[in-house]
């Protein structure tokens, strides 16, 4: 092991928690959970009851206590507590997803769902998201039961359907029909943060996410004269939404810089020698991101809201006019810029579309000068001491969303260590999704570090 004493917040060296078969483990449940498909195409058609089962048998190996719980048939959630030393402390949420985005055998070098090791990295669709997570925290909770240690405080796994549609199965059925379960939980970790992201010059950032954009899926209509398509018409509904269409996707949002954004400005910009003031009024936010060069990509996409079309249905016969047309765009709001979206998309649609959200969820914050975001970054420093940690918001969202409304703060920390070459703002939802072995190695080691560090939350 690289690290004798493995955990704490200093003193004398500890018992050894992670030890050779929790390293085995996590490669293990990585490929099992890739085997076991839990492909979401949307819609209900999702079935995570075997992944929950599989879970639950590990978590109930290590003398836990695992409830399966379903909203619907098949759509199986579960949820366990680790008890901790002290039951007055704080609790702290870590939760994983068992369903996955689907995938195309074709497309791929190795099948998807073959969770095969090749050449010392696991290939597979749930690699990165987020079965590696999944797993890297049944190996060490089962760590901690062999080692017979206790962490400083109540820990409750939530392994969740549906994160990748609604959640409504998954987080969503959890937050609103059994919230007793997360008593005493004021912080929560997921995945989408806490991975290597290769920057300009052989510089190693581990990007924490402290914040998520919020989702605004909106149905446009427009409606017009339905007639015969060799005669002029003037209110053609297939025109009025390309205009709309058009000016929606054209549309320059205006830079708003929240303070999940701001902090990941400077600190980005800091570690790469860059000396900004991310309050100056008169700060070229675009100009600084292109000094940036990659790392910009980790927040370029969350300084503005966002909205991007995505699907067109109208007609049915090549020469018929039809009354209505529907299109449908995917709309991103930072934090605090719900009003701004909605005012901007009531003058882009005009007076001839209409529009309404098909699916919304809120967007979220969480400050990065608190203790837990200071035993995130003290853990990730400590097995990679070249890496520098940074704040980041990100652009989509997880089941936190759900989560924050049993006023848990979210946080991204699915640690792992990628070597060059492994992108894996890529590789999430990609096609080739994999993990080397030596990053869920990694990934368990800062795991346990974090869990069982003594600090407040």
């Amino acid at each position: 092991m690289a690290d004798a004493t493995n955990g704490g917040s200093g003193g004398a060296p500890e018992r050894e928690r992670v030890d050779e078969r929790a390293l085995e483990e996590v490669v293990r449940f990585t490929s099992d959970l890739i085997r076991i498909d839990t492909t979401n195409r949307g819609g209900g058609d999702c079935r995570e009851r075997p992944a929950a089962e599989y879970v639950a048998e590990q978590l109930a190996d290590a003398g836990l206590e695992p409830v399966l719980l379903e909203k619907d048939p098949g759509r199986t959630n579960v949820v366990a507590r680790v008890p901790g030393a002290d039951p007055g402390a704080e609790a702290l949420l870590v939760h994983g997803h068992l369903d996955v985005v689907p995938a195309e055998p074709a497309d791929w070098a190795v099948h998807p769902f073959s969770g095969e090791v090749r050449d010392g990295v696991v290939w597979g669709r749930g690699a990165i998201d987020m079965k590696n997570m999944d797993a890297m925290v049944l190996a060490t909770v089962r760590a901690w039961a062999r080692a017979g240690v206790r962490p400083p405080r109540d820990i409750v796994l939530a392994f969740t359907a549906d994160e990748e549609d609604s959640a409504v199965p998954g987080a969503g059925f959890l937050a609103a029909e059994h919230g007793a379960l997360f008593e005493g939980c004021t912080v929560g970790i997921s995945e989408s943060g806490g991975y290597t992201f290769h920057a300009d010059g052989g510089l190693r950032l581990y990007p924490v996410a402290a914040g998520e954009r919020g989702s605004a899926w909106l149905k446009l209509t427009a409606r017009g004269t339905a007639g015969h398509g060799s005669k002029v018409n003037r209110c053609n509904a297939v025109v009025n939404l390309a205009a709309a269409v058009t000016r929606i996707g054209e549309h320059r949002w205006p830079v708003r810089l929240t303070p999940t954004v701001r902090a990941a400005l400077r600190e980005i910009a800091a570690v790469q020698g860059i000396e900004i003031d991310p309050e100056d009024p008169g700060l070229d936010t675009d100009e600084l991101l292109g000094k940036l060069g990659k790392a910009a990509s980790l927040v370029a996409a969350t300084v503005r809201n966002s909205a991007n079309p995505t699907m067109l249905d109208a007609g049915y016969k090549i020469n018929v006019i039809p009354g209505t047309a529907v299109g449908f765009v995917d709309g991103r709001t930072v934090p605090g810029g719900e009003e701004e979206f909605r005012r901007t998309m009531d003058e882009l649609c005009g007076p001839d579309v209409t529009w309404e959200i098909h699916h919304g969820e809120i967007a979220l914050q969480a400050p990065v000068d608190t203790p837990v975001f200071g035993r995130m970054r003290a853990a990730l420093e400590r097995f990679d001491p070249d890496g520098r940690v940074v704040p980041f918001c990100m652009s989509g969202g997880t089941d936190a969303k759900q989560f924050s409304r049993l006023g848990i703060t979210g946080y991204g920390f699915s640690p792992v260590k990628l070597p060059v070459g492994f992108d894996y703002q890529a590789l999430f939802h990609g096609v080739d999704e994999r993990v080397p072995v030596e990053a869920l190695h990694f990934g368990v080691r800062v795991l346990d570090h974090f869990l069982m560090d003594g600090d407040g939350t």
